[in-house]
C-alpha cells in the first residue's frame, strides 16, 4: 500500500525566510579590511536602507603611531643649556689653515625665472616676518657662504635629492665658481652608499643615534644632528675625496672638521695627500673646528696622533664661496631623534658656521593606511620646529610635506589614502610655528606621482622610497620654489633700485640747476621743476 507523499513547500519557505533575515543581518555589520583589501558593506536593502560608513570609519582616537616619550623634550631646560654652554671661553675653538684665495662670493646672482618642472609647487610662507623672504634675501646679496641644513630619514639618505638641490642652488646663486658636497661623516657604515664625496675612514668606533643607548655615556650625551658620533682609538684617521658626481663638488675651496677634544690633544690635516700641518688642541669641552683654505680642496685627510680619551669626531663640511648644503640624514627618524642630540653641540655648531635654513623632511614612517588622523605627530612636529630655533637661531624653517606613496590592492597599486590626511596636518602644524610649508607629495604628482616614478625607475619597487633620478625630480620642484620666491624679490629689489636711480638723477639735474644760477647768474635760469612726461 503506498503511502501519501509529504509535502516540504513550508519547509523552502522557511529556508527562503531565514536566507533573508542572515542578509539582513550581515548588512549590519560595518566596512572591514582584510590586509590591503578594503571590503564594503552588503546591503541588500540599500535603496532603502542607508548607513553613514564614511562617519564609522572614522576612528574614534588616533592611534599610537609612535612612542610619545622618544618625543619628550623640556625646551626651557634646551635654551637653558644652549645659554649656559655657548658663554664666551678662553680655550681657542677655532684653528685656521689658510691658503689665500678669494673668500668673497662674486657678484650678485640675476636669477633666471625658467623652472625646471612644467607645474610650479609653491613654497607656503606662514611667518609673520617672511622668513623664507629673509633666506631669499641672503641668498641674493650675501657676501659669505650661503647654508642649508636638510634633517630627513633615508627618504634623502645618501645625498638622494639634497645632492640635486645643491648642484642647482650652487649653480644659480654661487656668484663664483666653489661647490663642495656640505657634510660629510667621520665615519659611518653607509658612507659607501654616498657618491657625492669619498670617505675612507679607520681605527674610529662609530654610533648611530637610533642605537644611542649601545654608546658609551659621554658620547651619548653629546650627538650632533648629523645622527653619529665617532671615538678615535690611537692614530684613527679619515680621507675624504670630492667626486664628480654632480656639478662644482670638485671646485670646493673650504672646509671645516667638527670634533670635541676635553683632554689636549695632536691632530694632523692632509691637504691634497701632500701638505700635511699638525694642530696642538688644549682640551675644553667647547666643540672645535679647523677651517682649511686653499684655491682647490681635492681631498682632505684628519688624524687623530695624541689625546684620544674622551676625543669625538662629528665630520667635515666641504664648502665654496656660494650654496652649502648639509644632508642630515638618520634612518627611520621620524623627528625624534633630534631631542636625543645635544643642543648646545647644535648651537656651537651654528655659531661657527650658522645656517640660514633648516628643512624639516618627516613623517613617511609615521603615515599609515586608514589612519586620518595625526593630531599628536602635530603637536610634536611644532616641537620639533621650536627645537630647531633654540639651536640654530636666526634660521628660515621650512617642513616638506609627505612624499608621495601607494600601496597594493587587488586593482593594483593605489595612492595611500592617508596622504592627504598626513599633509593638512603638517600644514596646520607650520602654520601654527610660524614655519614654511611645501608638500611633496603634490611635487610628485604634477610629474606622474609614486606609480610613474617606479615605471620611469625614479622610485623603487617599494613604491615608497625614491632613487637618485626620482630625487633629481624632486629637488628641481623644491628648487623651482626657492627660486620662484627669490625672483620675485629679486624683481622687488631691482624696481626700487630703479627708482632710486631715477630719482637720484632727479635731484642731480637740480642740482646743477641750482647751482647754475648762482654761480652764473649773467646766465638766464632755467625751470627748477622738470618739465612734465
Amino acid at each position: 500500500m503506498n503511502s501519501p507523499e509529504k509535502d516540504y513547500t513550508h519547509r523552502s519557505w522557511l529556508a527562503t525566510a531565514a536566507l533573508i533575515a542572515v542578509l539582513v543581518a550581515v548588512g549590519f555589520i560595518p566596512p572591514q579590511s582584510v590586509g590591503s583589501v578594503k571590503l564594503r558593506r552588503a546591503n541588500i536593502l540599500s535603496d532603502v536602507l542607508v548607513f553613514d560608513d564614511a562617519a564609522a570609519a572614522e576612528p574614534a582616537a588616533e592611534p599610537a603611531l609612535f612612542d610619545e616619550a622618544d618625543f619628550h623634550v623640556d625646551l626651557d631646560a634646551v635654551a637653558e643649556r644652549i645659554e649656559a654652554d655657548t658663554a664666551p671661553r678662553e680655550a681657542q675653538t677655532t684653528y685656521t689653515w689658510l691658503i689665500p684665495r678669494d673668500s668673497l662670493r662674486g657678484r650678485r646672482p640675476e636669477p633666471d625665472s625658467a623652472r625646471f618642472v612644467a607645474t610650479l609647487v609653491p613654497i607656503e610662507d606662514y611667518s609673520d616676518s617672511g622668513l623664507i623672504r629673509a633666506f631669499c634675501d641672503t641668498l641674493l646679496n650675501a657676501r659669505r657662504p650661503v647654508r642649508i641644513a636638510f634633517l630627513g630619514d633615508s627618504f634623502v639618505e645618501g645625498d638622494i635629492l639634497t645632492a640635486d638641490l645643491r648642484e642647482r642652488l650652487q649653480s644659480a646663486f654661487g656668484g663664483r665658481p666653489g661647490g663642495g658636497a656640505g657634510f660629510a661623516p667621520m665615519a659611518s657604515p653607509l658612507t659607501a652608499f654616498r657618491r657625492t664625496v669619498k670617505t675612507q675612514s679607520k681605527g674610529w668606533t662609530t654610533y648611530n643615534i637610533m642605537q644611542r643607548k649601545a654608546a658609551p655615556a659621554h658620547l651619548r650625551e653629546n650627538f650632533y644632528v648629523s645622527g653619529w658620533v665617532c671615538q678615535p682609538a690611537a692614530g684613527a684617521s679619515t680621507r675624504w675625496e670630492n667626486t664628480d658626481y654632480r656639478k662644482l663638488l670638485d671646485s670646493c675651496d673650504g672646509a671645516r672638521i667638527f670634533f670635541l677634544s676635553p683632554r689636549d690633544s695632536r691632530v694632523e690635516v692632509t691637504l691634497n695627500d701632500t701638505e700635511r700641518r699638525e694642530f696642538d688642541i688644549s682640551g675644553d669641552d667647547a666643540v672645535r673646528q679647523i677651517e682649511v683654505s686653499s684655491p682647490h680642496i681635492r681631498s682632505l685627510g684628519f688624524k687623530v696622533l695624541s689625546g684620544t680619551e674622551g676625543f669625538i669626531g662629528y665630520g667635515a663640511v666641504f664648502e665654496g664661496g656660494g650654496v652649502v648644503v648639509d644632508n642630515y640624514s638618520v634612518r627611520s627618524n621620524n623627528g625624534q631623534a633630534m631631542f636625543w642630540t645635544n643642543p648646545s653641540v647644535n648651537a656651537q655648531i651654528n655659531a661657527l658656521a650658522g645656517y640660514d635654513l633648516v628643512i624639516l623632511q618627516y613623517g613617511l614612517n609615521i603615515m599609515q593606511s586608514g589612519v586620518k588622523s595625526y593630531t599628536n605627530y602635530a603637536a610634536q612636529i611644532e616641537k620639533m620646529v621650536a627645537f630647531v630655533r633654540s639651536c640654530f637661531p636666526g634660521a628660515a624653517v621650512l617642513v616638506l610635506g609627505v612624499s608621495d606613496r601607494s600601496t597594493k590592492t587587488d586593482a593594483g597599486f593605489e595612492p595611500m589614502d592617508a596622504i592627504p590626511y598626513m599633509l593638512d596636518f603638517q600644514r596646520e602644524a607650520a602654520r601654527n610655528t610660524g614655519a614654511a610649508f611645501w608638500p611633496t607629495c603634490d611635487a610628485m604628482r604634477v610629474q606622474g606621482g609614486m606609480e610613474q616614478f617606479v615605471k620611469n625607475g625614479w622610485a623603487g619597487k617599494d613604491y615608497t622610497h625614491i632613487n637618485y633620478a626620482g630625487g633629481r625630480r624632486v629637488a628641481w620642484a623644491l628648487f623651482d620654489a626657492l627660486n620662484a620666491e627669490a625672483c620675485a624679490l629679486y624683481a622687488e629689489q631691482r624696481a626700487a633700485e630703479l627708482r632710486r636711480q631715477a630719482e637720484a638723477a632727479v635731484l642731480d639735474s637740480l642740482q646743477a640747476l641750482r647751482i647754475q644760477r648762482d654761480l652764473l647768474p649773467g646766465v638766464a635760469p632755467k625751470p627748477l621743476n622738470p618739465p612734465a612726461q
